[in-house]
């Protein structure tokens, strides 16, 4: 399991992606958001297409989830 600390690394390792606030969280994002970090570290929010958003719920259901009114219907990692 990735800590916030690899989400992090991760997300700035991927070319022109900045990091600031959004709201509650830390967004991490290239021209537009596309994944957000809780402050806790525990969660995070990925910006997918609604296939991809689908595919990854059926597939690994342990570890994405939708999250209700939020980016349409986003899937976020648990």
């Amino acid at each position: 399991m990735a800590t916030a600390k690899d989400f992090r690394r991760i997300a700035l390792s991927l070319p022109g992606t900045t990091e600031a606030p959004h709201f509650e969280r830390t967004a991490f994002k290239v021209r537009r958001v596309y994944a957000t970090l809780a402050p806790d570290g525990r969660t995070a929010n990925l910006m997918f297409s609604a296939d991809e958003q689908a595919l990854k719920c059926e597939v690994a259901p342990e570890a994405f989830s939708k999250v209700p009114h939020a980016w349409g219907s986003a899937a976020r990692p648990r």
